[in-house]
């Protein structure tokens, strides 16, 4: 009853009056009205427009999950497209278009998939649509992101119309989380045509303007029993910081993802803003090329970890919204995070004595650095300020965001990269490690790592997967040009009246999937 009244917009003092006819007493009256206003603020609210921003997008921009590598190429793929499975705020697969994966080794998979799901243009969903969707991985015409870890299914083939087998060169249990990330999603067998997203997702597109924005409009003929909340949203980017965090306050978007730490203070202070916070395994990295100067020079890549002033990036430039880390990709989270692994300690003298061993010392090193990497350029700053005790002179380059993924990360010699969580460790290796990683920020290249990487995925015996990927992290943080001096807190702002963003550990802003699941109170 008292729901109900709330939900007409009687006033607080109507709710207290109403109550006390009935008997009950100011204090009872006044619990079960914080409850009862509880319970409606959680009680999803169906239509309205959102307005979202994230912090990066290019004319790149795609609407192919096999090409998606950017925060907002990730955000429309949600909305508009569906995988197999969806992983969950613990990280665990849950079925989505599938409703089973089943196995006896490991290597041989069968998948069932749902019925009646029809994409946007009306065709009904079968297993040639799975099949055509994972092969797209697997020919180098199409450029996928995951080609590299979709090499590992040797054949897919239909069973019946809502059956499909996929068979692995080796056995690798985390398939079924590997089909659970963003590039997985399952398109319309021949698709080839991306101006616009035909998928089975909440949304349908109504517009796509690559680096500029995008609109889905709720899809009202969605498979799942429950609907989008919002009648639309629009996504487009800001990168520059202040001015997302601006246009939040202001009131023209509803939703920020990931603001810099210095706007926190900021935003606490206002009134109708709140800030969702999390550590996921987000982290923004230096990377020393191995094949460049000067990275190939022994003792820089050393002695550049030794200089990076992992507590002072961690207080100072991330405001503490950080954990210290160690060169490490897999955090601390996660349960094959390699806790004997400890941090290196900040030496500015040992780090001199590699750079003369590395006869770099005294040498300007150019050292790039850009907002579209998140807290890149002050944790470049924190590095210059301690070389510049040493005599070390490191020359930050701090160029736009618009174009550095394309024109700097993973070409320039010494440079900064920002990666996304991963739910698995084979994924994170595979794709940032492996000799022939898609993305090998640092060109690090172990014949021994491949062999590791390759026995461990398909070990069913936890334990020794476990050890397995703890000495290949320790070889990352010894070996790779990487420095990753801490796991960055994600943090976004959004508006009090959004409700229903929660963490999840493929990202922030709900690992990207925030449209579909988010309301706007009224």
């Amino acid at each position: 009853m008292v729901e109900n009244a709330i939900r007409r917009g009687a006033t607080r003092r109507e709710l207290m009056q109403m109550m006390l006819a009935g008997g009950m007493a100011t204090a009872a009256g006044a619990a079960v009205f914080g409850r009862a206003t509880e319970a409606v603020a959680q009680t999803p609210v169906s239509g309205g427009n959102l307005r979202a921003a994230g912090w990066s997008s290019s004319t790149a921009d795609t609407l192919d999950p096999a090409k998606a590598s950017l925060s907002t190429d990730y955000v429309r793929c949600c909305a508009f497209y569906n995988r197999l499975t969806f992983i969950d705020k613990a990280g665990v697969a849950q079925m989505e278009l599938a409703e089973s994966f089943d196995t006896k080794d490991a290597k041989v998979w069968t998948i069932k998939l749902r019925k009646d799901v029809t994409f946007h243009n009306g065709k009904t969903l079968s297993s040639a649509d799975v099949v055509y969707s994972l092969k797209r991985h697997l020919d180098p015409a199409v450029g996928s992101k995951v080609n590299s870890i979709a090499k590992q299914i040797t054949e897919v083939k239909p069973v019946d119309a809502l059956t499909v087998e996929v068979t692995l060169a080796s056995p690798n249990a985390d398939l079924p989380t590997i089909l659970g990330t963003h590039h997985f999603m399952i398109i319309a067998e021949g698709a080839t045509d991306f101006s616009k997203a035909n998928g089975t997702g909440a949304f349908t597109c109504q517009t796509f303007e690559p680096g500029v924005r995008s609109v889905g409009v709720r899809n009202k003929n969605y498979w799942k029993s429950q609907k989008a909340h919002l009648e639309s949203f629009e996504f487009f980017a800001i990168p520059d910081d202040p001015a997302r965090v601006n246009a939040l306050l202001s009131g023209d978007i509803q939703l920020a993802g990931s603001i810099n730490p210095r706007s926190i203070r900021l935003v606490e202070s206002q009134p109708g803003v709140v800030l969702s916070k999390t550590t996921s395994g987000n982290y923004t990295n230096l990377n020393m090329r191995l094949d460049m100067a000067p990275g190939d020079k022994a003792g820089f890549v050393e002695g550049v970890k030794h200089l990076l002033n992992r507590e002072q990036i961690q207080k100072s430039a991330l405001r503490g919204l950080a954990e210290i880390a160690n060169d490490q990709p897999v955090p601390p989270s996660h349960p094959y995070f390699n806790a004997e692994l400890k941090p290196k300690a900040f030496d500015p003298e040992k780090a001199k004595s590699l750079f003369q061993k590395a006869g770099v010392l005294g040498q300007a090193i150019p050292v790039v650095a850009s907002d579209a990497a998140s807290s890149s350029v002050d944790m470049a700053v924190v590095l210059q300020q301690a070389g510049a005790n040493i005599g070390m002179n490191f020359d930050v380059k701090k160029v736009p965001s618009d174009g550095y993924w394309s024109n700097y990360w993973l070409k320039a010699p010494v440079h900064f990269g920002n990666i996304n969580p991963r739910p698995t460790p084979d994924i994170l290796f595979s794709l940032l490690y492996a000799t022939s990683a898609p993305w090998n920020e640092s060109q690090y290249k172990s014949e021994k790592f491949d062999r590791m990487l390759v026995e461990a995925r398909g070990l069913l015996d936890q334990g020794k997967r476990k050890q397995i990927y703890g000495e290949m992290q320790a070889m990352i943080a010894n070996e790779a040009g990487t420095a990753i001096p801490v796991w960055i807190s994600n943090v976004d702002a959004l508006s009090s009246k959004l409700r229903g963003l929660e963490a999840n550990p493929l990202g922030g802003m709900m690992g990207y999937a925030f449209a579909e699941y988010v309301w706007l109170a009224a």
